[in-house]
This record gives C-alpha cells, sequence and structure tokens, in this order.
C-alpha cells in the first residue's frame, strides 16, 4: 500500500526507520541522508515512523465562541430540525453564522446526521412468494453492427430459471412460440406468467388479459377470436396476468436479468453480426447471475442455460 506523506516530507518510512535503528551520529546520518541533523534526532526519539497529524488537538471553531457552540448544540438537540432551519432560527442571535460554519460546529459534536424518525421511511416489504412456476416475461432490443433484435426473456420469480432467445421480429406469433418453448425447454409446471400490457403478450385496450374469457369459451365450445399468446397460455393452463400501465417495476426481475444479459454481451463486446451474437451461449456459474463463463458455440435451453434461437 502507497505511504501517504505530509507535503514538506524530507524522509520516508524506510528512512526513518533506518535511522531509528540506525547506532551512527546524528552528524553522519545527516549527511548521509542529506536531511537537517534536527530531522534526524526527531525520528530518533518517537516510536513510530508515521506523521502526526496536523492541526489543533482539540479542533474549535475560529468564527464561534465556546458560548456560541453551546447554544447551538443544545438548540440542535432539542428541536432536531434540518440544517437550513437551524440557520435562519438561530441567525437573529448570532449574527456572523453561516451554514458552513454551523455544519463543521454540528459535525464536531457529532450531531450532523438527525436520527431516524420511526415512520419516515417508508416500510421496504418482500415479494410475496409464490410456488415455482411463476415466469416474469419481457422484450427487450440488442443491436449488432448488422442492427436491432429483440430479446425475449423469461424468468422464474423464485428458481431463477432463465430463459432466452434472439428474434428480428417481435409479433404475437413470436410470443406465442417463444412460451410454447419456454413450456417445454422447463422440467416442471409454469402456473403463472407476468407480462407488459405491449401488443406481443395482449390485446391493446382489453383492460387485462383475456385469458379466463378464452377458457369459458373453450369450455363452452365457443367459436371466437383470441391474441396468440394469451390462446396459449389458456391452452397449456397458464395465469397471465399483466403490469399496470407505466409501473414497469412491478416487473423488475425480468428487467433486471435484462440489464445482466446486456452488460455481458452486447455493453462489454462488438458483435458484426447478428450469428455472431447468436453463436454464444452463457452461464451464470460459478455463483448467481453474477459470473458469467463462455461455453462455447450452439444453442443450449437446460435449467439455469441462456439460449440463442435461430430467428423465426
Amino acid at each position: 500500500m502507497g505511504q501517504v506523506l505530509h507535503g514538506s516530507a524530507t524522509t520516508t518510512e524506510a528512512i526513518r526507520r533506518a535511522i531509528q535503528h540506525s547506532q551512527e551520529s546524528l552528524r553522519s546520518l545527516a549527511k548521509r541522508y542529506g536531511i537537517n541533523p534536527k530531522t534526524i534526532a526527531k525520528w530518533k526519539a518517537r516510536p513510530t515512523v508515521t506523521d502526526k497529524k496536523t492541526g489543533p488537538k482539540a479542533p474549535r471553531s475560529t468564527v464561534l465562541s465556546v458560548e456560541e457552540e453551546a447554544v447551538i448544540v443544545a438548540f440542535r438537540r432539542y428541536t432536531l430540525l434540518p440544517l437550513d432551519d437551524c440557520l435562519y432560527a438561530l441567525q437573529p442571535t448570532i449574527p456572523h453564522l453561516t451554514r458552513s460554519s454551523l455544519h463543521r460546529c454540528l459535525q464536531r459534536h457529532g450531531i450532523a446526521r438527525l436520527p431516524d424518525v420511526e415512520g419516515d421511511k417508508p416500510v421496504r416489504r418482500k415479494f410475496k412468494a409464490y410456488p415455482i412456476g411463476f415466469f416474469h416475461i419481457d422484450i427487450a432490443e440488442v443491436r449488432t453492427e448488422q442492427g436491432k433484435l429483440h430479446m425475449f426473456v423469461a424468468i422464474d420469480r423464485t428458481s431463477k430459471f432463465a430463459f432466452v432467445e434472439l428474434h428480428e421480429t417481435a409479433t404475437t406469433a413470436t410470443s406465442r412460440d417463444f412460451l410454447l418453448r419456454l413450456i417445454a425447454a422447463v422440467p416442471y409446471k409454469i402456473h403463472t406468467v407476468l407480462t407488459d400490457n405491449g401488443i406481443q403478450f395482449t390485446t391493446p385496450g382489453g383492460g387485462g388479459s383475456a385469458v379466463p374469457l378464452i377458457k369459458e369459451s373453450i369450455a363452452k365450445g365457443e367459436r371466437f377470436r383470441a391474441h396468440a399468446f394469451e390462446l396459449a397460455c389458456a391452452r397449456h393452463d397458464i395465469d397471465h396476468r399483466t403490469t399496470k400501465p407505466k409501473h414497469p417495476w412491478t416487473n423488475g426481475q425480468v428487467e433486471r436479468m435484462n440489464r445482466t444479459l446486456k452488460d455481458a454481451t452486447v455493453k462489454r463486446f462488438y458483435y458484426e453480426s447478428h450469428d455472431q451474437l447468436r453463436q454464444l451461449r452463457w452461464s451464470p456459474f460459478p455463483g448467481q447471475f453474477g459470473g458469467w463463463n463462455k461455453l462455447g458455440s450452439g444453442s443450449c435451453y437446460a435449467a439455469n442455460l441462456i439460449r440463442s434461437s435461430v430467428p423465426s
């Protein structure tokens, strides 16, 4: 680790240590190291080789008197007002008080930060626990030198099983096929999917998912028209939920996964073509999704592996 010496230092810690262990005279040591004999005597008398702290031993204000500091400390402790409010309240009593001198005074006495008040901050709530099989699904854009690709991402809320495909289009049929391949790849039952209100996943202006209505029509044998993605959900008995408009944080798990994938690929490396990006597969092991290791070319859709598929 590097040494931190004051600006006027003429010796290093190694020289100081050599001076303390030397049996030579002050004059010979001063001549050898090219410094004043008084400096040699000073370091011989010290038990350490580090610089002493500069400045006053007992910090005090050059602007405020002891009585004025006592008034400030008492006012802060009894009122618990913020810094600016304390300044405006105390300036009529202490006209020469400035914001910086007030802040330094509070820091010296250890009351610069107000104590946390119960109910002052919103209560952090944990994610609701769901059984395995609850998937968050989203679409993100990635770019290579060739152009734009749509990255379909699905991640299980509980097991963190991740499934990704790259497509040149983002249509309802593409979303449906992605869901069907996800169902085939997952080794357990998918009971719920959560998506946004994009046209790839639901009918715009429909007021939420129409999967319950589709199931009812199928049970009655009625003819109907339905969104391709929602029809696939209904046929596989999957509950389709949508987020509130302008509430992307509701689908935060997959949003974070999108960022992780981009950071590991297009934001870190340059890709000349879509095929060059598709030929890579990535594994989040060892550890969680933090460490990414290149495994080689080809496609893979096993547990916790990221799949790059051919364009549909």
